[in-house]
């Protein structure tokens, strides 16, 4: 019977044995193979290249060409919306001007008595609209909310989250605790994003509106609590974006990020914010504000300004060095006008 066992010198043997090697004919064909899989993987890589590249510039050509005749609107009629921080300011706008376009309106505010004056005068000109007191900051306050909206309206098709968006006046005044303007401008988005857009994913419809100001573009001074919480906005709304686009749900659940420059927009009254250079920037009232937001939304842009040219502005200003940032907001800066 053959010993079954080796010795160490015999495995030492067998393992200095160099590998078999593969008979004659087969070596010879050993390098063209591998030069025709590597030439075919080449042809692969060169051929996703070029098809990013023709999307790409099919994709520039096609922004280019909207900007000259921007894309038809869709229609809002019918629509669910809830306005969260409809009781003032552009999500006061934004309501009345939602529910002329045949949708159905849930104003969400904590201040109930502006948001009921509100109420009765959308439904005083014919438009349809309900009136609901949430905290944005609590978890079973919002579920509670939604649950309410949709006994009454069915399922929330449009969200726009206007709360935490800084008037003129807030950007002089003191600022609240720092987890106030926490909760309400970050948390309070997580919360609503929980209770809404898993069915806004089952129905394959829906729109949500990230409403942030300059703050989440270049920072405020004396105001870091409220720059970090509208940085922390914008990169939700590109988590959202990404997740829905890896889950195959961007062309039916859209998107928008809006970018709001406080000392520009007056919430019917005087604006006590003053430019440098005034001429330059004009002035623009909430109510052309929630106009252009809408604009934006039913060509389903994905970032827009309030003003416009001033996104493509911050943008630019990026692309320079920082020193001359710096220099170029010194020129451009802000005063209080008494």
């Amino acid at each position: 019977m053959r010993n079954r066992y080796m010795t160490r010198a015999q495995l030492s043997e067998v393992r200095a044995s160099p590998p078999p090697r593969l008979p004659d004919w087969l070596d010879c064909h050993r390098k063209p193979v591998l030069m025709i899989l590597r030439l075919y993987a080449t042809l692969v890589f060169c051929w996703d290249v070029f098809i990013i590249l023709v999307q790409f510039f099919l994709t520039l050509l096609k922004s280019l060409f909207h900007l000259v005749r921007p894309p038809k609107a869709k229609s809002l009629t019918g629509e669910v919306a809830a306005v969260v921080g409809s009781g003032r300011g552009v999500g006061y706008d934004l309501a009345i001007q939602l529910a002329a376009l045949g949708v159905k309106v849930a104003c969400i505010d904590i201040n109930t008595t502006d948001n009921d004056l509100l109420v009765k005068k959308i439904q005083s000109s014919g438009g349809v609209a309900c009136s609901y007191e949430c905290d944005v900051t609590a978890r079973s306050d919002v579920s509670r909310t939604v649950a309410a909206i949709e006994n009454n309206f069915g399922t929330i098709s449009l969200l726009f989250h206007c709360c935490n968006v800084p008037s003129a006046r807030s950007l002089v005044t003191e600022p609240p605790p720092i987890e106030t303007t926490l909760n309400v401008g970050v948390i309070s988005h997580f919360l609503l994003l929980e209770a809404i857009l898993p069915k806004m994913k089952k129905a394959s419809h829906g729109h949500v509106v990230f409403l942030t100001s300059v703050a989440g573009v270049s920072g405020l001074k004396h105001q870091m609590p409220l720059a970090v919480s509208q940085f922390a906005v914008h990169g939700l709304y590109e988590s959202t974006l990404e997740e829905l686009r890896i889950e195959k749900r961007q062309h039916t659940i859209h998107t928008t990020l809006v970018h709001i420059y406080p000392f520009i927009i007056t919430d019917h009254c005087l604006n006590d914010i003053r430019l440098r250079i005034s001429s330059a920037f004009g002035r623009i009232k909430s109510d052309e504000a929630a106009r252009r937001i809408i604009t934006g939304v039913r060509r389903n842009e994905l970032e827009i300004s309030i003003p416009r040219y001033l996104l493509f502005l911050s943008h630019l200003l990026r692309l320079l060095p920082r020193r001359a940032t710096l220099l170029l907001r010194e020129l451009i800066d802000t005063g209080l006008d008494l």
